[in-house]
Parts: C-alpha cells; sequence; structure tokens
C-alpha cells in the first residue's frame, strides 16, 4: 500500500516536536534524534495501521515514547563495561574439544557389549545406585559391579585414557579457567 502525500506531509511536520519530546525523555540530544528516527522508520513501516482523519501527531508520540521505554528496558538488562574489566575475567574451556570427546565417548560407548553399557548407563549416567541398577537388570549387585568395572576398563582403553586426570578439561583450558577465576 503506497503512503500517502497527507502522511509524508504530517510526519515531516511532527519532526520538530517529536525532537523536543525525544529531549524530554532522553535528555540528550543524539539519543532524541535516534528516537526521532526509529519513531519515523516504525511509522513509516507500519503507515498502514494508522487511521486516516485521527490524531497523526499523538499515534507518533505513543511510537516515540513505547521505544524510548523499550530501549530503557534493554539497557537495564545491559552491562556497562567501558573499560573491558568484565570481559577480560570471562573464558570458557572451548567447546568444539568438548564436542569431539563426546563423539568419541558415544563411539566408544557404542563398541560395548549390551549388558556393559546398559550398566555403566544406569550408574553413570542414570545415577542409580548399584542396588537400584541390578534390580532394574533383574541381576545380583555383584553382576552389575562387575559389567560397570568391566565397562570403565573398556572405555579407558578405547580412548586411550590412562586415569582420572585426563577428564575435563586439558592442562591449558584448566590454566586459563583457574586465571580468570582469580
Amino acid at each position: 500500500m503506497a503512503v500517502s502525500p497527507e502522511f509524508k506531509k504530517g510526519l515531516l511536520e511532527a519532526i520538530p516536536s517529536l525532537r523536543a519530546f525525544g529531549m524530554s525523555l532522553a535528555q540528550n540530544a543524539d539519543k532524541a534524534d535516534d528516537l526521532v528516527q526509529e519513531t519515523l522508520v516504525k511509522a513509516w513501516d507500519k503507515h498502514a495501521s494508522f487511521q486516516p482523519g485521527t490524531n497523526l501527531k499523538a499515534w507518533l508520540f505513543t511510537i516515540l515514547r513505547n521505544e524510548f521505554y523499550s530501549q530503557m528496558r534493554k539497557r537495564g538488562r545491559e552491562v556497562q563495561d567501558t573499560d573491558g574489566t568484565l570481559t577480560g575475567r570471562l573464558a570458557v574451556h572451548p567447546g568444539q574439544h568438548g564436542m569431539l570427546d563426546l563423539d568419541d565417548f558415544r563411539k566408544a560407548l557404542k563398541q560395548l557389549p549390551e549388558d556393559q553399557r546398559e550398566a555403566i548407563i544406569l550408574i553413570g549416567a542414570a545415577g542409580f545406585s548399584y542396588e537400584e541398577a541390578a534390580e532394574i537388570c533383574g541381576c545380583a549387585v555383584g553382576t552389575i559391579k562387575s559389567r560397570v568395572s568391566r565397562a570403565r576398563s573398556r572405555l579407558q582403553q578405547d580412548l586411550k585414557i590412562s586415569g582420572e586426570a585426563e577428564f575435563g578439561p586439558d592442562a591449558i583450558a584448566a590454566q586459563v579457567m583457574s586465571a580468570s577465576a582469580n
């Protein structure tokens, strides 16, 4: 739908009043200009929803006011970090290594015999006790313990892990994480 000449003229005539209203809200000329610009863009985009014969200026002021409060709510959720102090303390273990490790683990888990895979998932992933896992599998507690032990040994062998120290972040990532915590 084409924009009517009356609508265009009304927008242009309202700019000084919009700017004054924007200044009263934002208390800053640049922010007021940004508010006016955003108001005009939104009004242009939504011109079809404006009812001709109603008060265009009031409609524009409502858009500007709503935009101002939307920006204020957004700023309330933002954290000021102009000197980069907060950003400099952020550190995360690289996700790509974790995904590769998880893929390797899934492949190794699939290679386990079904009874061992079931036992280690019940104990290690689902968090059941040995007694609960034995009841679920319909076997003795000692059988579950044996299956879990064999599954762990096989996973360590397949993943080339020699001990608990090799789980989790590597040495470099651990240093980055500990340095960022200080």
